[in-house]
């Protein structure tokens, strides 16, 4: 055998192998070390982005800024100090204001710029210990060798791109409440809901006082009824009881801390008369489809989500407030008021789509309620004793007038109030009756219709140059005096009919008359026929036509500000209606029996003038004295008033949406 071939043995093959495993295992535990180490400062490197990553965000969410007063910076460092990173020495946190610019390759870049806040970045560094793995590699470098590692991380965090958004809303600027007005919103409100409210002056001051965040409310709704969260949709549509919207609107003041204490009571005394009436909040707020949960992030005053709240159940639930009548000098009356259409506070909505079709599905529109609200005044008591009145509807003119006219058509002899037609054969004949004033009462109707106002245009060139241009419509008034059916006047359907206020009735009555009247005569007062002649009234059925208006917002606020209002003056509804009063006039009017008489006592036309001059003041005194209480004290209860509409705009050009990480 050849030496070269020679088997050297076991012993000679188990050293190389423990010096193979020996090689082997020093290369695994270098490969490990160098695997925890790098996870290490892997670790590190993401704590470190996390925090950099929630701290620009946070920033640019609660719409931090650069300027002197430095939010950004405090915003940003509030959420890293949270999170575990607190600023000290080998620690910085770095917060920088700017745009975004997108280059010729298409990728975003950060432009500092403290003027600006389109981009908010957050830079975060660390020092912490080198790696082995590193300190060994610098044991075969050059230069000193460094025991620390100087981690880095950068995030700029920016608002998502949203379309414009506005809104508007419509309600009283101002109010003031004093005991007398405590007192009518008692009475009022309560009776609306069925019954009986005692909330204080203050209590009711502490609604006007007191803001509702919109956007916590319906979250907050939202949880509270079982819908899905940001379903606004839903639960705009979702039937909710009244008990329900004030208990929530409890929940979320009382989560704003111990200022809203007020308003909370005020609120638990509501609940206690809000009844089972369910409500759909979609008829008082309006939500464009696709509208950001961002657009809701504005605040509502309590007092009028509360008089809102009242007003749409009121039109639900079909009770007809009875009020007492309380106007010095005026007894024995009543008022009756009911919604006829509730208000739509408030809406928010892409101006562009608004603009594209002004009154489309995607209208910006908010309204007033429309209200109905009838009088009912006796009047023997107020026309006793008015000097003149009795001899102007008896004075010689009139009355002989009406008389030859009658005589000559049915050949009667009317000398007073009840005479008898002569009937030669005896028998069943009929008799004229002639009534003076054979009402009991004058009732009054006035019908404030909706004023509204919704979005038209709007520019957003700039912050500084941006409009909302809106049209507002104010309220068609109907007033109405004469005779009418109470019972069915609040119809949600159909117009208040008034028949004429009758002052002189001739009527016809059925008598039996002894043959050659040879004995006494009977007759029977439930045959009559009422206006059988026709008759001389009083009948007002003039509305009073509403107008338009256009205005334009210069720079608006944002939607998270409080609107900026404009108050169109409508004095002159106000004044259309008290012309209206003054020009009462008594009228005649046609029988009721057709082609008998016909136009009969408008032959006596020119008779007339005495007792317009007497009565026509009478009633145009009294309507006076009613008309504005009403307009006063009743209405501004219900949030409208007729000598002004109060519109407030937002407007929002590039409004903020969810905070995101762009870099």
């Amino acid at each position: 055998m050849s030496p070269r071939l020679q088997f050297h043995g076991p012993a000679r093959q188990r050293g190389a192998i423990g010096l193979v495993a020996a090689l082997t295992l020093g290369l695994a535990m270098m490969f490990m070390l160098l695997v925890l180490d790098s996870g290490r400062l892997y670790l590190e490197q993401r704590k470190l982005q996390r925090v950099a990553d929630v701290a620009a965000l946070e920033a640019v969410t609660r719409d931090g800024d650069c300027l002197a007063n430095l939010t950004a910076a405090r915003y940003a460092t509030e959420s890293a100090t949270r999170n575990g990173l607190t600023v000290a020495d080998g620690i910085t946190l770095t917060t920088t204001c700017g745009v975004l610019q997108t280059g010729a390759d298409k990728l975003r870049s950060f432009t500092p710029d403290a003027s600006k806040k389109a981009a908010i970045r957050v830079i975060a560094t660390r020092v912490v210990p080198t790696s082995i793995a590193a300190g060994v590699g610098a044991l075969f470098s050059p230069g000193p060798v460094s025991l620390n590692t100087r981690l880095t991380a950068t995030a700029v965090g920016a608002p998502a791109v949203l379309p414009p958004l506005a809104m508007l809303t419509i309600g009283s600027t101002a109010l003031v409440v004093d005991s007398s007005k405590s007192a009518a919103l008692n009475l009022l409100l309560g009776k609306m809901l069925g019954g009986s409210l005692n909330l204080s002056a203050v209590g009711w001051q502490g609604l006007v006082d007191t803001n509702i965040n919109l956007l916590s409310y319906l979250n907050q709704l939202a949880l509270d009824v079982n819908v899905s969260a940001g379903n606004y949709t839903e639960l705009l549509n979702k039937k909710i009881k009244l008990t329900q919207l004030l208990d929530t609107a409890i929940t979320v003041l009382q989560a704003g801390g111990t200022t809203a204490n007020v308003a909370v009571s005020g609120l638990t005394d509501l609940k206690v008369v809000a009844g089972s009436t369910e409500l759909a909040l979609g008829q008082l707020l309006q939500l464009q489809t696709g509208t950001p949960s961002s657009a809701l992030n504005t605040h509502l005053q309590v007092f009028q989500l509360v008089e809102a709240f009242v007003q749409l159940a009121n039109s639900q639930n079909g009770i007809v407030v009875d009020l007492p009548l309380n106007i010095p000098a005026l007894v024995n009356g009543s008022v009756r008021v009911k919604v006829i259409e509730p208000p739509q506070l408030s809406a928010v909505g892409n101006p562009a789509l608004a603009k594209a079709n002004p009154m489309g599905p995607d209208r910006i529109f908010v309204r007033t309620a429309q209200v109905r609200t009838v009088l009912s005044l006796n009047l023997p008591p107020l026309l006793t004793g008015v000097a003149g009145l009795p001899a102007a509807i008896l004075n010689t003119s009139l009355i002989s007038g009406v008389t030859d006219a009658l005589n000559n058509v049915l050949h009667l002899n009317l000398g007073g109030a009840l005479q008898s037609v002569f009937c030669v054969l005896g028998g069943t004949c009929q008799r004229t009756n002639l009534l003076i004033l054979p009402t009991s009462r004058i009732d009054i109707a006035l019908e404030v219709g909706s004023a509204n106002s919704h979005v038209t245009d709007y520019t957003c060139a700039s912050d500084a140059t941006k409009t909302l241009t809106t049209q507002t419509n104010t309220a068609l008034v109907k007033l109405k005096v004469g005779k009418i059916d109470t019972t069915n006047a609040f119809s949600s359907s159909a117009d208040v009919t008034v028949q004429p206020l009758p002052l002189i009735d001739v009527g016809a009555i059925t008598c039996k008359i002894p043959l050659l009247g040879l004995g006494p005569e009977t007759c029977d007062l439930s045959t009559r026929k009422p206006f059988y002649g026709g008759g001389l009234g009083v009948k007002v059925d003039s509305p009073v036509a509403s107008t338009q208006s256009t205005h334009i917002y210069n720079q608006p606020p944002e939607i998270k500000q409080p609107p900026l209002f404009y108050s169109l003056g409508t004095q002159g509804i106000v004044d259309s209606l008290k012309t209206t009063l003054a020009g009462v006039q008594v009228q005649a009017y046609k029988p009721v029996a057709p082609n008998v008489l016909g136009d009969l006592l408008t032959t006596v036309k020119g008779a007339l003038d005495a007792v317009n001059n007497t009565l026509g003041v009478v009633i145009d005194g009294l309507l006076s004295k009613v008309l504005d209480p009403i307009l006063d004290n009743l209405l501004a209860a219900l949030g409208i008033t007729l000598n002004k509409v109060d519109v407030g705009a937002n407007l929002s050009c590039k409004p903020p949406g969810r905070a995101g990480l762009v870099i």
